[in-house]
């Protein structure tokens, strides 16, 4: 047993002494370089601190110290994050399933509810004048570009033909009647925001990742924040079964079966919890109950893609704890798609992905989350038959093939060639003019901008999937292949869904695009990964025995 530690810690000794050693003068060039990237930070720091303490001052004489705070925080973001990009990119990611707690820890103000793109947008700018710089393309992959700008064409001529014409001609109102007070421009820039915008994050991705360093620690921050905000979800649980948060309990008529901000318990937003109703839907840390009913969905692909193929099996671990996690809120949370789609998505994804043939890592993992769930349904069995009740019952008095059915029918018949209008079905821009609940999302966007813009929008996304697809099955790396299998399947899922609209709102507005750019980075991480193969053996191979 000697003879392989003397031989590890030789090899240990080997790789150090390989590692090249850099000269005097290279090590004063790289402390120079490190003087002047704090210098240069500190006074970007003190000059945005300055304006944005400036700018807080008018706001808090306009609108108090609710939105003096978030124009002061602002400001110093914006500034920060065009100057690091990639910086950037991380706190937005870290940012998005947490927003909601924020939003209302910090005063609920309109502000608030743009802040992610303070990140975000100044990113995005960064990226772009950086890929312009190098030569490098902006529309990734370039099976989209012809899709995305057809598309990108048809919402124009439904802002400039229908919003505008709502805007200079506004339909006529009787005598008794008061003119509506809208913008519909506004509204229309508002709805191509939230329908193309985060589209960009294909890129920003895409030149996020530089090598496999940055593809793990993405992968495994985002498997922290899931295991973060599930326990935040359980904690909340706990503190409304407890007593600690009354939820809805008490109140009266309706109000005992809708959700509502008056019942929100320390993390997140609106919740409704009446068990004495037999209703309880949770928002975990988002701001409505759909929201986290969504984030688990998509989270069940990630944590299984990190579970099942991370190098580390400590991560793997982690991957597979906060899998479980998000299995366990998906009972208590209350939300009826969530405990159809995440057992749902997790057995497409063992076969999708072929893990379920890799009997070796399969087995173990199985057992390992049989017994977790076990051990939760055997504790809490009342949670688990309330709410299986409440999922058939829910089937069976509304099934949603027919709603879907239903959403199509209604909103075909009032539906012009280019819709509409932008944002005319889009919750988030209802402060610009009136806009109308549509529960699915290809309804949605068949209402506002029309049947022409379902089909760019389907384009598009089938040109996504395809590429996915094809990238995926590119990557020779087992691992990485496997991860990228995961991702492709969450692509295909979300590109098609039409159940409720989930791609309009957070977090899957973000992950959908911002996940597809990793997946079409892999192939470069595979082909590095290789190469340093390759490049490891040539070395062997010319050490002396």
């Amino acid at each position: 047993m000697a003879k392989p530690k003397k031989k590890s810690s030789k090899s240990k000794k080997r790789s150090q002494s390989e590692k090249p050693q850099l000269s005097l003068k290279e090590q004063l060039a790289q402390k120079r370089q490190a003087n002047i990237a704090k210098k240069e930070f500190t006074s970007l720091l003190t000059a945005a601190s300055f304006s944005g303490v400036f700018f807080g001052i008018l706001l808090f004489f306009v609108g108090g110290i609710k939105v003096a705070v978030p124009g002061v925080l602002g400001i110093i973001i914006l500034a920060l994050s065009y100057k690091y990009p990639r910086q950037a990119l991380l706190a937005f990611i870290i940012y998005i399933p947490f927003g909601g707690t924020i939003t209302y820890y910090l005063g609920n103000s309109p502000v608030l509810q743009l802040a992610k793109d303070a990140f975000y947008v100044p990113a995005l700018i960064g990226v772009w004048q950086s890929s312009r710089k190098q030569g490098l393309p902006f529309i990734i992959p370039k099976a989209i570009k012809t899709p995305l700008l057809i598309l990108l064409g048809l919402c124009l001529l439904t802002l400039v033909f229908v919003n505008a014409g709502q805007q200079f001609n506004p339909p006529a109102v009787g005598p008794l009647q008061k003119a509506p007070q809208e913008f519909p421009i506004g509204l229309g820039i508002l709805g191509l925001k939230v329908f193309l915008g985060y589209v960009p994050l294909i890129t920003c991705a895409y030149y996020f990742i530089r090598n496999k360093k940055d593809f793990l620690l993405l992968s495994r921050l985002q498997v922290v924040l899931t295991l973060i905000c599930c326990v935040l979800g359980v904690i909340q649980y706990l503190l409304l079964l407890t007593g600690v948060c009354q939820g809805t309990r008490g109140f009266e008529g309706d109000s005992l079966f809708r959700a509502t901000l008056e019942a929100r318990c320390y993390f997140g937003g609106s919740l409704l919890y009446s068990p004495e109703e037999g209703v309880i839907r949770l928002p975990g840390t988002f701001v409505a109950p759909w929201q986290w009913a969504w984030f688990l969905i998509s989270s069940t692909f990630f944590t299984f893609a990190t579970g099942f193929t991370d190098p580390s099996i400590f991560w793997r671990l982690i991957g597979l704890g906060s899998l479980a996690s998000v299995f366990i809120n998906a009972v208590i949370s209350g939300q009826r798609i969530a405990l159809a789609l995440v057992p749902t998505c997790f057995v497409a994804l063992l076969f999708l992905t072929g893990q379920i043939a890799n009997l070796k890592r399969f087995i173990p993992i199985g057992i390992g989350l049989a017994v977790i769930l076990g051990i939760a349904m055997v504790t809490n069995p009342a949670v688990v038959q309330e709410r299986t009740e409440s999922f058939t019952s829910r089937w069976e008095a509304s099934p949603p093939q027919d709603f879907i059915i239903q959403q199509f029918e209604d909103n075909l018949k009032n539906v012009g060639p280019l819709g509409n209008g932008l944002g005319r079905a889009t919750n988030s821009a209802r402060s610009m003019g009136s806009t109308k609940l549509i529960e699915t999302y290809y309804p949605k966007v068949m209402y506002e901008v029309g049947i022409v813009g379902v089909l760019g929008f389907l384009g598009l996304v089938t040109a996504l999937t395809t590429s996915a697809f094809k990238t995926y099955r590119s990557i020779k790396n087992r691992n990485l292949r496997s991860h990228a299998a995961a991702l492709w399947v969450f692509v295909l899922f979300i590109s098609y869904n039409t159940y409720y609209y989930p791609l309009d709102v957070d977090p899957v507005a973000v992950y959908y695009w911002f996940y597809a750019g990793v997946l079409f980075k892999l192939p470069l991480i595979d082909k590095q990964e290789k190469a340093s193969s390759e490049a490891q053996n040539q070395v062997n191979k010319k050490r002396p025995l």
